[in-house]
């Protein structure tokens, strides 16, 4: 049996990748700073560690036959685009980056998967929200839109540095917005699903809901399960990357409001405001995940984003079901 360590496994894509893997049979250890937020995690084993802290690293390393590294600093537009945070965005994941490859190369791990992120494509080339390009050679010239962007390009060559230099198996995917029940749905750092489903599932009957900037940039939003097949198939080849992990199925934000409404039943006005917005457009480009894995999503958009809107609904009515509760009692 193959012994896996998920770093990040107490976040969403993390939490679920755990779960994956050990329906495959794999003994999986998880670390992370926190237990996921929202099911008991089926690890094996589950270090609660900074991975910060090399020291940290070198434990949860030891022992490993390959290393799913996820953790980082990050979150929606709200977090990442704001510009408040970008100094803890970049020292944070890059701090874990570099203690991850060192401790893999001393421990002689086998092989390492690496999440890298669709922001690391240039603004220039996601100005036409209709015609975005994000193919992987097009990441060069860099210039990512965002602090965020620029750490996962730094840290993509830094994982191919230590390939070429210490013989490290590294497979690198580029994730283009991967939304499902489990993740982060409220607070600031959720994306634009679970915060359009919140929204919406908050909303009074016959309202409204804001949604930032014009409505009219553009997204492709991937289902968690989706994405756990790519990884899979990425970690089974013998392809480096980088290769997006996405769906080409491109909607405005806008729309995506307008398809959750349809889903929850509840026609709702929005309300377009002032707000951190990210690129114009953004779409996966898998024509290099096709031809390298033979990978492509299995199904439409509408699909996961009805199970994800069921998850969030469900949790916004436990919320007020438990404010109702706490309200009563002080009353009372």
């Amino acid at each position: 049996m193959k012994a896996a360590l998920v770093c990040g496994a107490g976040g969403f894509i993390g939490s679920h990748l755990v779960r994956h893997l050990k329906q495959d049979g794999i003994w999986v250890r998880g670390a992370d700073l926190k237990y996921p937020e929202f099911s008991v995690s089926p690890a094996d084993e589950f270090v609660i560690a900074d991975l910060r802290d090399p020291r940290a690293m070198d434990e949860v390393v030891a022992g490993m036959d390959c290393v799913y590294q996820l953790a980082a600093d990050m979150g929606g537009a709200g977090y990442i685009f704001t510009g408040e945070h970008d100094a803890a965005v970049m020292r944070n994941s890059a701090t874990i980056n570099l203690n991850a490859l060192e401790s893999i190369r001393k421990a002689g791990v086998r092989r390492v998967f690496y999440s890298s992120s669709a922001c690391v494509y240039p603004e220039r080339n996601q100005l036409d929200p209709n015609n975005p390009d994000c193919s992987e050679e097009s990441a060069y010239p860099a210039a990512p839109d965002s602090e965020y962007g620029w750490e996962k390009l730094f840290s993509e060559r830094l994982y191919l540095s230590y390939q070429r230099n210490y013989g490290v198996e590294v497979r690198i995917a580029r994730f283009h917005n991967i939304f499902g029940p489990e993740g982060t749905w409220e607070g600031g750092r959720e994306k634009a699903p679970a915060a359009v489903c919140r929204k919406i599932a908050e909303a009074a009957d016959g309202g409204a809901i804001q949604i930032w900037g014009d409505g009219d940039q553009t997204r492709s939003f991937l289902y968690i399960d989706e994405c756990l097949d790519g990884i899979g198939r990425l970690m089974d080849s013998d392809f480096t990357g980088p290769v997006n992990i996405g769906s080409e199925e491109m909607i405005t934000i806008n729309g995506l409001a307008r398809l959750t409404m349809d889903i929850a039943a509840k026609p709702l006005m929005i309300v377009n405001i002032a707000g951190p917005t990210g690129v114009r457009g953004r779409r996966s480009d898998n024509r290099l995940v096709r031809e390298r894995l033979g990978w492509a999503p299995s199904q439409p958009l509408r699909d996961g984003l009805e199970r994800t809107y069921r998850w969030i609904s469900a949790r916004v009515r436990d919320r007020a079901v438990s404010q109702g509760q706490r309200s009563w009692a002080a009353v009372h």
